[in-house]
């Protein structure tokens, strides 16, 4: 008795290339990593390459080279922050709802254990790489002030608050929401809040801020 095989066809050509998306995706979770566990000055872009599995050579077509990989890094993570600050959640008609959402969201980010690390690294070789320093700011502190000042400047535009200096107003509001458990966290004096304790927060410091600027 004869038995059918059957057999397996294997696909042709040359495997499937990966994308440059996907690419850059890797080199950035492998470089985010490296600069966490090595600090920025002993990061070298040979050790990315090969932790996300990829050349050097690709690495340095997506980038220019390290400072840009931090940047990418850095943006990447800001980046999240305002898709979820502006998937929908400014539609809702409730000012305080608005507010508490939008510090939510930033806390969520601010308050990241990975977030806070990499404030801390900024922090910690602002000397020898100011540049680093001056990305983290730029790409981090004044992008997430601007989300602030852009719905604050919004609310203030329709007469729902009154406020005098947008800037400091939203200063205030990062400040309140953020700076207490960060630097608690940054002096290891506390772990990182979780997800209850920061909408807690944020409902808390919407409710104070409002109750100081909204109209009549």
């Amino acid at each position: 008795m004869v038995l059918n095989q059957t057999t397996v066809k294997r696909p042709r050509g040359r495997p499937q290339v990966r994308g440059d998306d996907e690419t850059r995706a890797l080199v950035l979770s492998s470089a985010r990593k490296r600069f966490l566990d090595t600090g920025y000055a002993s990061a070298c872009v040979n050790d990315i390459a090969q932790d996300a599995g990829v050349s050097t050579k690709t690495v340095y077509r997506l980038f220019e080279g390290k400072g840009e990989i931090f940047n990418a890094v850095v943006t990447d993570r800001i980046a999240r922050f305002s898709v979820e600050v502006d998937q929908g959640l400014l539609k809702h008609p409730d000012l305080h709802h608005q507010l508490e959402q939008i510090l939510i969201a930033y806390g969520r980010l601010a308050l990241d254990p990975e977030t806070i690390a990499i404030n801390r690294l900024a922090v910690a070789e602002a000397d020898r790489f100011p540049e680093i320093a001056a990305s983290f700011y730029q790409r981090a502190i004044v992008a997430t002030t601007t989300v602030f000042e852009t719905w604050l400047r919004s609310q203030r535009d329709k007469g729902a608050i009154t406020i005098a200096d947008i800037s400091r107003a939203a200063g205030f509001l990062r400040g309140m929401m953020t700076m207490e458990p960060q630097r608690a966290v940054m002096l290891g004096q506390r772990q990182a809040p979780d997800d209850e304790e920061i909408r807690i927060r944020a409902t808390e410091c919407a409710a104070i801020f409002l109750k100081g600027c909204i109209s009549s």
